[in-house]
C-alpha cells in the first residue's frame, strides 16, 4: 500500500473513535508460557506475541528495571533497543530518592500471567492472556512521581516496522526548531510536533502505529484516574528517524487544569492485530488478578439522567455552517471530584444521558455546552445502586442571552474563527494558517471566521470591531462579554470604545506552562464583562462605534509565546 495512503487510512481509524471490530488471535508461534533469567521475565502468549520485561538494573539511563525490553510480533523484534518502554523515563526516576525497582513475575491458573513492578508509592502490571496478542497494563499510585510530575507509558517501537502514524506529529525531515526543544518545522515551512498529535480525550479510545500488514496500538480505559476532563488534550504519538513512541497520558502537567487524582487502579492495553482498527478489550479478569486499587463492578454505581430543558439563542445568533443550517450543538455531563473523572453524552434528541460504574462518592455534575461548563450542580453515587436525575433547567448559558450582535458562538472552543480549524494540528507560525493579523471587524458584513481565534500582545493586537446602535439603544448603558478558553502569560482582554476604556482587568486564574502553542487551547473558560455608559456611544445611530480589544499583561514574552488569549465569543447585550 502507498505511504501517503497509509497515513489517510491511520488518521481516519484515529479520529473515527472505538470500532466494532473484533479481534482476531495472530496465528500462534508456541504455547502460553513464562519463563526468566537473570536479567528478564519472558512470556509468550501463544498468539504470535512474545514480551521480555527487565529484571535488573543494566546500567543503562534509557533503560531501567520494569521496562519492556523486548516486543516480537511473529518472531521480529519490535521494541526499541536504546530505549525501554517505561513510565516517564525509567521507573527507577519516578520518586526523588528512590530508584529502587522490584519485579516480580507469577502464572496465575494455567491461562494468566501477571508481571509487578514496584516503584516507590508506584506499582505498575503488565498481565498476558492465554491466546490473545495483547499485553494488558495497569497502573496504581498512592502519591504522584513527582521527578517529572506526571504518569504517562510511553511505547518505543521500531520506526521502520512501523511506518505510518499521525503525520502531525512525525518528525521526519524537520530541518529547525521553533520553540523550546519539542516543536519543529520542515523546509517548507510546516510544523511538527509530539503535541499536535492530540486529540480531545473523549474523542479517542486508541492510538497507534501500522504497516502494511500489522498494527499496534494502545486501548484506554475510561480514564476515571485522569486528569482534566473529557476535552482534555494531550500528546499521543511522535515518530521520530528510528522509534514510533506511543504515549500513554494517565496524567500530565501541561494545560492543567486540576489537581491529580492517585489511588486509581488505571488501565490500558497494547493490542497487536493486522492494522485494522481495535475493538473493545475484555479485562473482566482483572477481578480475579490481585491488583492494587481494583474496584468490582458490584462496589460501583450508576446515573441515569433524564434531561435538561435549555434556553435557545435567538436564530439570528446562531452560527450557520456554509449549507445555512445552524451548527448542532452537543452536550456533554460531566462528573469530578478529588478521587475520580467520568463523562457520558446527552442524547441530541431528548438531552437524555447514562453512566455505568463509578465509584461512590459525591460529585460535581456540570453540564456543557460542547466544551462550556453552562450548569453545575451536585450528585451522590451510592455502591450497586442507580442514581435517577429528575429533568433539570439550564440557566447560565451565555449564548441564551439577548444580545444586539454576537461574534462567534458561547461553547468553550474557539473553531469557529480564523485558524480555528486547524490551531490543535500546528504551531501558529505555520504557513498553512492564514495570517493572524486579519481586516478589521465590521458587523453585519464580517464573518465570524474573519475573527481571530488567538490574539497575541506581539502578533496581532488591538483589532478592531465596528458596529452601529439603533437611536433607542444609544441611549442606554450595555455591557460587553468577552469570552477566553485559556491564556498565556497573564494575558487578558482591555477594550476601548471610541473615546472610552475600561482600564485593566485582572488576570484570570490559567495555567502557567505553554498552551495555545501546543496545540491546546481549552484551560479555565472565563468570561470578561465591560459596562459600558450611554455616554461612550456615537451620537448619531449612522454612525459605527470603534471597538478595540487588547490583550494585555506585565510579563514580558516575545512573539507567539507573548501573552495571548484563546478567544470564545464576543457580544453586546441589550
Amino acid at each position: 500500500m502507498h505511504h501517503s495512503n497509509n497515513r489517510q487510512r491511520l488518521a481516519r481509524l484515529i479520529g473515527a473513535g472505538l470500532l466494532t471490530t473484533s479481534l482476531l488471535p495472530l496465528s500462534a508461534q508456541a504455547t502460553f508460557s513464562l519463563t526468566s533469567s537473570d536479567e528478564f521475565y519472558s512470556i509468550d502468549t501463544d498468539a504470535g506475541v512474545e514480551f521480555s520485561i527487565r529484571r535488573t538494573d543494566n546500567g543503562v539511563s534509557t533503560q531501567s528495571a520494569g521496562d519492556i525490553a523486548s516486543l516480537k510480533i511473529h518472531g521480529q523484534e519490535y521494541q526499541s533497543q536504546i530505549r525501554g518502554s517505561q513510565i516517564n523515563s525509567g521507573f527507577d526516576w519516578l520518586y526523588s530518592g528512590v530508584s529502587a525497582v522490584s519485579v516480580d513475575a507469577q502464572m496465575i491458573g494455567d491461562d494468566f500471567i501477571k508481571v509487578s513492578v514496584q516503584a516507590g508509592d508506584l506499582t505498575h502490571y503488565y498481565l498476558a492472556r492465554r491466546g490473545y496478542p495483547n499485553i494488558y497494563m495497569a497502573t496504581y499510585f498512592t502519591s504522584e512521581p513527582n521527578v517529572h510530575n506526571l504518569v504517562r507509558y510511553i511505547l518505543r517501537l521500531d520506526r521502520n516496522l512501523l511506518p505510518y502514524s499521525p503525520q502531525a506529529s512525525d518528525l521526519i525531515g524537520i530541518t529547525s526548531t521553533v520553540e523550546a526543544s519539542d516543536i519543529f518545522a520542515l523546509p517548507n515551512g510546516e510544523t511538527r510536533s509530539k503535541h499536535y498529535s492530540n486529540m480531545r480525550l473523549k474523542d479517542w479510545q486508541y492510538i497507534g502505529a501500522t504497516s502494511d500488514t500489522v498494527g499496534v496500538w494502545v486501548v484506554r480505559d475510561d480514564h476515571e484516574g485522569g486528569s482534566g476532563g473529557p476535552f482534555y488534550r494531550s500528546l499521543l504519538n511522535q515518530g521520530t528517524p528510528t522509534d514510533q513512541e506511543i504515549t500513554y497520558i494517565v496524567n500530565y502537567g501541561q494545560a492543567q487544569t486540576e489537581a491529580f487524582r492517585p489511588g486509581i487502579l488505571n488501565h490500558y492495553t497494547l493490542v497487536v492485530n493486522e492494522g485494522q482498527a481495535p475493538g473493545p478489550v475484555d479485562t473482566r479478569f482483572f477481578a480475579d488478578m490481585d491488583l492494587n486499587g481494583f474496584v468490582p463492578r458490584s462496589e460501583r454505581g450508576n446515573v441515569v439522567g433524564l434531561g435538561f430543558h435549555k434556553r435557545e439563542p435567538h436564530p439570528k445568533h446562531q452560527s450557520k455552517s456554509a449549507s445555512g443550517k445552524h451548527h448542532d450543538t452537543h452536550y456533554t455531563v460531566g462528573f469530578a471530584n478529588s478521587s475520580a473523572q467520568y463523562w457520558a453524552d446527552a442524547n441530541a434528541h431528548t438531552s437524555h444521558f447514562t453512566r455505568r460504574g463509578m465509584l461512590p462518592g459525591t460529585y460535581t455534575m456540570t453540564t456543557y455546552k460542547n466544551e462550556l461548563a453552562i450548569d453545575s450542580r451536585e450528585v451522590t453515587i451510592e455502591a450497586g445502586k442507580t442514581t435517577f436525575i429528575r429533568p433539570y433547567t439550564i440557566e447560565g448559558d451565555p449564548g441564551a442571552d439577548k444580545a444586539i450582535w454576537r461574534i462567534g458562538k458561547w461553547d468553550g472552543a474557539p473553531q469557529e474563527f480564523l485558524n480555528g480549524d486547524k490551531l490543535t494540528v500546528m504551531h501558529p507560525s505555520d504557513v498553512r494558517l492564514d495570517n493572524w493579523d486579519s481586516p478589521d471587524y465590521v458587523v453585519g458584513e464580517s464573518a465570524d471566521s474573519s475573527f481571530p481565534a488567538y490574539m497575541w500582545k506581539d502578533i496581532n493586537n488591538d483589532h478592531k470591531v465596528y458596529f452601529k446602535l439603533k437611536a433607542s439603544e444609544l441611549t442606554e448603558d450595555h455591557q460587553l462579554r468577552i469570552g477566553i478558553t485559556c491564556a498565556f502569560a497573564g494575558g487578558r482582554p482591555m477594550v476601548t470604545l471610541n473615546d472610552w476604556n475600561s482600564g485593566f482587568p485582572a488576570a484570570s486564574a490559567q495555567p502557567r506552562t505553554r498552551n495555545l502553542t501546543t496545540g491546546s487551547y481549552r484551560c479555565n473558560n472565563t468570561t470578561y464583562s465591560f459596562d459600558i455608559p450611554a455616554s461612550a456611544w456615537k451620537t448619531n445611530e449612522d454612525e459605527y462605534n470603534e471597538l478595540t480589544v487588547t490583550v494585555i499583561s506585565g510579563t514580558k514574552t516575545l512573539g507567539y509565546l507573548s501573552p495571548s488569549i484563546s478567544v470564545d465569543a464576543l457580544d453586546l447585550l441589550k
